[in-house]
């Protein structure tokens, strides 16, 4: 049995400034440029090193992991754009599909996502201690199995639940 981690980050705060965006075209506003270090700096701060990050290809969520990762020193070329991770239905591949698809030779694996899917997620993996994920929220969870597609069976220990309110009154 192997001590695996997965981390949940919701992206930071987007902007819905100008209209003529789609949905997965929406940048990160002032309050998500500001907020994404902060929980990088927490993620570091926690020792939290990945060997693997995952991304909805949104704008608002690959710029929150170039953030983070960058600041985790994890190479932001390395950062895998998942499709899925943006239109997450449950009748098609879903996070746990994709979950179960980690190759086993990563030990801690960042998805950043979106709501109402990561929160859902949470939720269920926390027993119902995280509620609700606000915007570039983290939850850290710890289990252990022979692989990632033991993730499902696995118990599951949530380490940490952070979000940039609760780390800075300036956010």
């Amino acid at each position: 049995m192997a001590k695996r981690t997965l981390l949940l980050i919701r992206h930071a705060k987007s902007s819905w400034k100008d209209s003529s965006l789609s949905d997965r075209d929406r940048p990160l506003n002032k309050r998500g440029k500001r907020g994404a270090p902060v929980v990088a700096q927490r993620l570091k701060d926690l020792q939290i090193s990945p060997d693997l990050v995952i991304s909805s290809p949104a704008n608002r969520a690959y710029s929150t992991a170039k953030i983070i990762s960058e600041i985790l020193s994890y190479n932001i070329d390395d950062i895998q754009v998942e499709e899925a991770i943006y239109e997450f239905s449950f009748a098609g591949k879903g996070p746990r599909q994709i979950i179960a698809q980690i190759p086993d030779s990563a030990q801690t694996v960042i998805l950043f996502g979106h709501n109402p899917t990561f929160s859902g997620l949470a939720n269920d993996f926390s027993d119902g201690a995280v509620q609700d994920m606000p915007t570039c929220a983290v939850a850290c969870f710890d289990f252990e199995a022979e692989n990632w597609q033991g993730f499902g069976e696995a118990k599951k220990q949530m380490r940490f639940y952070i979000y940039p309110k609760m780390l800075s009154s300036d956010l």
